[in-house]
C-alpha cells in the first residue's frame, strides 16, 4: 500500500471525528459583517487557531481593525519535500442568516439530513461557504500528519474573518506580512465543482470595475404639467445612455472596451461542448428561454471567458404608491463590468465616465463613485503544479475535472498575484444548489468527504509522492 492510500484509509476511518469537527465549527455564528456578531467571530478564530494546533500546525491569531486573522504554518515536512511551498486559503466568516423563517431549522445548529433522494447533507449556515470547504483541507493535513508525522510539503495558512464583509483588513495584513505568507503557490477552495459527479479546476476569474452614476439636471423636481416638454428630464437621458451601452448584437460599445480581450482557444470551446451543458435548462430555472448578450457566443462562453456591462440599479423622481406628476432633479443608476483577458479597469472606468459625458445635453452634468476595480485572473493550464492536481482529482473521482472559468470574481485571488507574485490554484468541492448566502445553506456529506481525500491527494501529487 502506497503512502497516499494510507492517508486515504486514515481519512475514512476518521470520517466520523472529521464531521464532528466540522459540525462543531458550524455552531459558532461568525456573522462578520454585523457588530454584535463581533465576539462570536473571535471565538471562531480562537476555535480554528485550536484546531489547527491539534492537527499538527503552529498557530497564531493576528489582530486587525476589523475580525482577527487566523495564520499557521506546518511544524514538520518531510525530509527531502522537494514540491512547491503552499498557501492555503480559506474563511471562517459567514454570511448573516435573514431571513430566519425561511429556515427549515435554526441555522447555528447544523445536522446530517437524508434527502428524499438518499443523498446526505450538511445544512447550516457556513457549511458550504466556507467552513466546510476550509475543514477539507485541514482535516487531509491532519490525515497526512497522522500517517506519516509530517507534511508532505511546506505549507502555511492564512484563514480571514472578513471575506463576508468586503476584506477590509486583507490588503494591509498582506503587505504588513509579505514575509511570513510568500510562498510559491495558493491554494483556493472557494469555488465549486462542475457537478456532484465531477470535479473541476477554476482557471480564470473575471476581474470586475463598479460604477454609480448621477445626471443632474433641473435645480429642483419640476411640476410636469408646467416644464414637462421643454425641460430636460434627468431619467429620460440616462435611460437613452444606458441603452446606448450595448448595440443590437449584445456587444458592448464603449470605446476601446474590447481591447485585451482573447479569443477562447477552440481547443478549450470544443471541451465545453463536450459538457452537455443544457443552456434552455440553465435558463429556464430562472424563468427565461432565449440568451441575451453577444451573438455567436455559447451560455459558458459568455459566463466564464467574455466581457459583460449590466445595470444593477437605477432610480429617480417619485417611486411610492400612487402618483406624483413630477420632472426629477437627479436620476442614478448603479453599472458594473466583468472583465477578462487583459482589459484595464482604470481604462474601462474613464472610457465609461467619456461614454456618459459625451452624451450629456447642455445644462446637464454628471457626477461618478467608482469602486476600485479589479482585473481578470487567469491561471495557465499547461503548468506543471496544474497538471499534477488534475491527475490527483482524476484518481479519487473517475474523473478528469473540467477546467472552467468562473464568471465572479475572487479579489483575494487578484491580491495574491499583484502584493505575493503567486498564482492561486482554485480546487472547490461546492455545488451550485448548495443555497450559500440563502436559508438552507447546504454540503453534501459526499463533497467533505471526497473533498478530504481529494486534498490528500493533491497534497502528495504537488510533492511528487
Amino acid at each position: 500500500m502506497s503512502t497516499t492510500d494510507k492517508v486515504l484509509a486514515a481519512i475514512d476511518a476518521g470520517f466520523d471525528g472529521s464531521l464532528a469537527r466540522l459540525l462543531e465549527f458550524l455552531r459558532l455564528p461568525s456573522i462578520s459583517t454585523d457588530p454584535a456578531y463581533r465576539p462570536h467571530c473571535r471565538a471562531a478564530a480562537e476555535w480554528l487557531a485550536a484546531t489547527l494546533v491539534d492537527a499538527g500546525f503552529e498557530a497564531e491569531i493576528r489582530t486587525t481593525p476589523g475580525q482577527p486573522m487566523v495564520t499557521g504554518h506546518a511544524k514538520d515536512t518531510a525530509a527531502g519535500a522537494a514540491g512547491p511551498t503552499v498557501l492555503f486559503y480559506g474563511h471562517y466568516d459567514v454570511q448573516p442568516a435573514d431571513p430566519l423563517d425561511l429556515w427549515q431549522a435554526p441555522p447555528f445548529e447544523p445536522f446530517v439530513e437524508t434527502g428524499p433522494d438518499g443523498v446526505k447533507r450538511i445544512r447550516g449556515r457556513g457549511a458550504s461557504d466556507d467552513k466546510g470547504q476550509l475543514m477539507t483541507f485541514v482535516e487531509a493535513c491532519r490525515a497526512w500528519r497522522q500517517v506519516t508525522g509530517s507534511l508532505p510539503l511546506a505549507v502555511r495558512l492564512l484563514f480571514e474573518g472578513e471575506e463576508e464583509s468586503g476584506s477590509p483588513s486583507l490588503v494591509p495584513f498582506l503587505e504588513a506580512h509579505r514575509q511570513d505568507l510568500q510562498a510559491d503557490l495558493a491554494l483556493v477552495c472557494d469555488t465549486t465543482q462542475w457537478d456532484a459527479d465531477t470535479p473541476a479546476i477554476v482557471t480564470s476569474l473575471r476581474g470586475m470595475v463598479y460604477e454609480q452614476v448621477t445626471i443632474i439636471g433641473p435645480s429642483r423636481d419640476l411640476h410636469s404639467g408646467m416644464y414637462g416638454g421643454p425641460a430636460r428630464n434627468p431619467i429620460n437621458l440616462l435611460a437613452r445612455i444606458l441603452a446606448d451601452l450595448h448595440d443590437s448584437d449584445g456587444r458592448v460599445t464603449l470605446p476601446g472596451f474590447y481591447d485585451g480581450v482573447p479569443e477562447t482557444p477552440e481547443a478549450l470551446k470544443a471541451q465545453w461542448r463536450e459538457l452537455g451543458f443544457d443552456e434552455a435548462a440553465f435558463l429556464g430555472e430562472v424563468g427565461l428561454s432565449v440568451p441575451a448578450g453577444e451573438r455567436d457566443r455559447s451560455v459558458l462562453e459568455k459566463i466564464w471567458a467574455r466581457p459583460t456591462c449590466d445595470v444593477n440599479g437605477i432610480w429617480g423622481g417619485y417611486t411610492g404608491e400612487g402618483s406624483k406628476t413630477v420632472i426629477p432633479s437627479r436620476a442614478s443608476a448603479k453599472v458594473s463590468f466583468r472583465l477578462v483577458g487583459t482589459q484595464d479597469p482604470v481604462r474601462i472606468s474613464k472610457a465609461f465616465h467619456d461614454f456618459v459625458r459625451s452624451r450629456l445635453p447642455a445644462d446637464c452634468t454628471a457626477e461618478f463613485w467608482s469602486r476600485d476595480g479589479s482585473p481578470a485572473i487567469s491561471l495557465p493550464i499547461d503548468g506543471r503544479e496544474v497538471a499534477r492536481a488534475r491527475d490527483a482529482l482524476e484518481a479519487e473521482w473517475g474523473r478528469a475535472p473540467v477546467m472552467m472559468g468562473s464568471g465572479g470574481s475572487i479579489p483575494v485571488v487578484g491580491h495574491f498575484k499583484r502584493l505575493l507574485g503567486m498564482d492561486s490554484l482554485m480546487i472547490g468541492f461546492a455545488l451550485e444548489d448548495d443555497q450559500i448566502h440563502s436559508p438552507n445553506e447546504k454540503y453534501d456529506l459526499k463533497s467533505f468527504h471526497k473533498g478530504i481525500r481529494s486534498w490528500a491527494r493533491v497534497l502528495g501529487a504537488l510533492a511528487g509522492v
